[in-house]
């Protein structure tokens, strides 16, 4: 039912050249040649911003992104990001021949890289990210000796194989950026042996090959989702220097080596998705330095490490994830111990044992993600201690007891899972004070009782779902009250009366964007909500929440009577709606009022009446079931139910034409009228038989009203 999505830290570091030799008073005037230059340049692209209209006269200080040299006017640096500015680059740029630095991000640049940029010599800093350049790197990149800095990031076409040669042209070279493009084929051996280079980022490419040991002093190792193999290196060279290790979404395989203790600088460290196994090592124990640890999505098995890393006064991890492995045991208490934990995510293991109590002394904890493992005991009280919690996903374990009242002290709360646990009683009225609930998960339970108003009060509501508990009488006037719903889940309870239309009328749910499969084995569709926190620094931490349900409501398999509101049709964004098994009559409402509907699910009640207008009308619908009720009449071939074989089955007056078969009205009535004779008993009728009929007719009469089989044996179970 609910996936839990995974966390994804993203990590910012700029590295600064030297500041330039500028003037100290005036500056000079714009060297003649280099002025020429630029006004080619600027006649070449697409300024639509109209940001280089200060590109006249001879002073450098009046021209946007120009320093330059004091006293010859040479062009030093030319910074032009996030300008808005488009087209390929004019090789009038390359006849800079004093350019140091050329920043041209965040723009729209295309076509290849200027293969005549080799010309520009001194040039220390190269930063051409997010433009939307193509090809490859080019040859003439092996003259720019200087090149201290090279970004090339978020250039989705631009690829190939880095050159061979790449780590030997400039010896002065300390940053590489290739992210978010389209490299592939191995790294070169000479990056591995270039003393200079402290950052490489490789990240989301098509890299291939065996991952090989740096030998050079790295700060920053960014070589995730691409398709490196082996087992992880120690890294002994970049021991007193690497920070940032980032090798997640690779098909690295092996244990986890004890030797990676040694990193003393280390602060994130993200192994995810890979192929890792084995125990960790009890032995491994990280630098206090350590801020970040994900190994989730991996086949490590055993215990719980119960010792991560040294923890201070000021520092400790912030964010632990240990997700989809294969560990078990107890939850480790020297876990509770980690005091600036905010992310706690331990779900999809193989953990027993009682939620620690002493969870309550993580302060600073803003999710705690539990669920998928096999915990017992109750919610612990002192949980409550987390009073900046946003998250709380403790879902498919073996929870037990009552949802306490005291919750209501974590009023940041913005997710509340707890479903497919053995959780009782009722909501308490104190939950009213949790305001900022977006998502709330109750599902699967033991819980009882009448709905309080305590819910009306979660005015953020977007996803609700109480399915599959024991809830009880008539559904509440204020349902459909909410303002930001997308779906509503009350399928699977004891509900009965009417379905109230109170709000519907100025009740519109949300247009957002779904995704997910066309089918409807599971609850169809996908919803992404994220929460981002602060974690450290200029770090974000993006947490990604997945639903698989689509805009509706599914107030199935109740004991709900009456007819559909009207209103419920006029729903503009509705994609599901699901009411089957229940006791509904009337008639079916035009579909056509619901454009986006992709499922339909009204089995299995009394409905009747002709079957009008085009059923099949909303062109996204895949899943459509009206079988047993008491609709009647003919379904012609145009109204396209081919897609949906079985839609109308065990409606006994109603008939449906196949390209093999046409309805005739007359073989209908007659097929009517042999039911009709068939109920009527023949022969002269005597005093007894007539009173035992009449007793029989009163007690049992009730059943003539409805058609479904479901609801006879729920009469006759009643009875009994």
């Amino acid at each position: 039912m609910i996936k839990i999505a995974d966390f994804t830290l993203f990590f910012f570091i700029f590295v600064f050249s030297p500041s330039l030799p500028l003037a100290q008073s005036q500056l000079p005037d714009l060297d003649p040649q280099d002025k020429a230059s630029l006004l080619i340049f600027r006649v070449s692209i697409h300024d639509l911003n109209r940001s280089l209209s200060t590109w006249y006269g001879s002073s450098c200080s009046n021209w946007t992104g120009l320093a330059c040299q004091n006293p010859t006017g040479k062009v030093l640096s030319l910074t032009l990001s996030g300008l808005n500015l488009s087209s390929q680059i004019h090789p009038s740029l390359c006849k800079l021949s004093s350019l140091q630095s050329l920043d041209l991000s965040h723009n729209n640049f295309s076509g290849n890289i200027p293969s005549c940029f080799g010309s520009l010599r001194n040039l220390r800093t190269l930063n051409l990210s997010r433009n939307r350049f193509v090809g490859s790197i080019p040859a003439t990149f092996v003259s720019l000796k200087e090149l201290r800095e090279v970004v090339l990031s978020e250039n989705r076409d631009l690829g190939g194989v880095v050159p061979h040669w790449f780590g030997n042209f400039s010896m002065n070279l300390e940053r590489v950026d290739f992210s978010f493009c389209s490299f592939v084929g191995e790294l070169p051996e000479s990056l591995l042996y270039l003393k200079s280079l402290k950052y490489l980022n490789l990240e989301s490419n098509n890299m291939t090959g065996t991952l090989r040991d740096f030998q050079q002093p790295l700060v920053v190792l960014n070589l995730a989702s691409n398709q490196f193999s082996g087992t992880l290196p120690c890294f002994y060279a970049s021991r007193p220097s690497l920070s940032i290790l980032n090798i997640a979404e690779n098909s690295l395989v092996g244990g986890l080596p004890s030797c990676l203790g040694s990193l003393k600088e280390l602060s994130h460290l993200n192994l995810s998705f890979n192929g890792f196994n084995y125990e960790i090592s009890p032995r491994l124990m990280f630098s206090e330095k350590l801020v970040m640890l994900d190994l989730s999505h991996n086949g490590f098995s055993g215990r719980l490490p119960s010792r991560i890393s040294e923890t201070t006064e000021k520092l400790g991890l912030v964010l632990l994830d240990l997700s989809h492995n294969s560990f078990s045991g107890d939850i480790p208490l020297r876990i509770t111990e980690l005091k600036s934990l905010q992310a706690l995510r331990l779900s999809h293991n193989l953990l027993t044992g009682d939620i620690p109590a002493r969870i309550g002394n993580l302060t600073y904890l803003q999710v705690i993600d539990l669920s998928h493992n096999a915990l017992t005991g109750s919610i612990p009280l002192n949980i409550v201690g987390c009073f900046q919690l946003l998250a709380l996903m403790i879902s498919n374990n073996n929870l037990s007891g009552e949802i306490q009242p005291e919750l209501d002290a974590l009023d940041s709360l913005k997710i509340l899972d707890i479903s497919n646990n053995h959780i009782s009683g009722e909501i308490p009225l104190t939950l009213a004070g949790l305001k900022s609930l977006e998502i709330v998960d109750i599902s699967s339970n033991n819980l009882s009782g009448n709905l309080n108003e305590a819910i009306t009060k979660w005015s953020n509501l977007k996803y609700l779902s109480l399915a599959r508990n024991k809830f009880s009488g008539t559904l509440p006037s204020w349902l459909f009250k909410f303002d930001k719903i997308q779906m509503i889940d009350y399928s699977s309870n004891r509900f009965s009366w009417f379905i109230p239309d109170d709000n519907l009328n100025s009740t519109r749910f949300k247009d957002f964007q779904t995704g997910g499969g066309e089918g409807f084995a599971e609850p169809p569709g996908k919803v992404e909500i994220k929460i981002s926190a602060a974690v450290v620094a200029k770090d974000e931490l993006s947490f990604s929440y997945n639903l698989l349900s689509m805009v509706g409501i599914d107030l199935s398999d109740n004991l709900l009577h009456g007819e559909i509101p009207e209103a419920l049709f006029r729903q503009k964004n509705i994609e599901y709606l699901n009411l089957s098994y229940n006791f509904l009559e009337g008639q079916l409402p035009r579909l056509e009022k619901l454009p986006r509907l992709k499922a339909l699910d009204l089995s299995h009640n009394s409905l009747s009446g002709q079957v009008i207008g085009n059923i099949s009308a909303p062109p996204g619908l895949t899943l459509l079931n009206l079988s047993h009720n008491c609709f009647s009449g003919i379904i012609t071939e145009k109204e396209g139910l081919g897609k949906f074989p079985g839609a109308l089955a065990g409606n006994p007056e109603l008939c449906v034409e196949t390209p093999g078969s046409k309805c005739d009205p007359a073989n209908i009535d007659a097929s009517q009228e042999e039911i009709y004779q068939n109920e009527l008993v023949e022969g002269p009728i005597s005093i007894w038989i007539f009173c035992l009929s009449a007793f029989i007719s009163f007690d049992f009469g009730v059943l003539g009203i409805f058609c479904s089989a479901r609801a006879r044996s729920y009469i006759l179970q009643t009875k009994a």
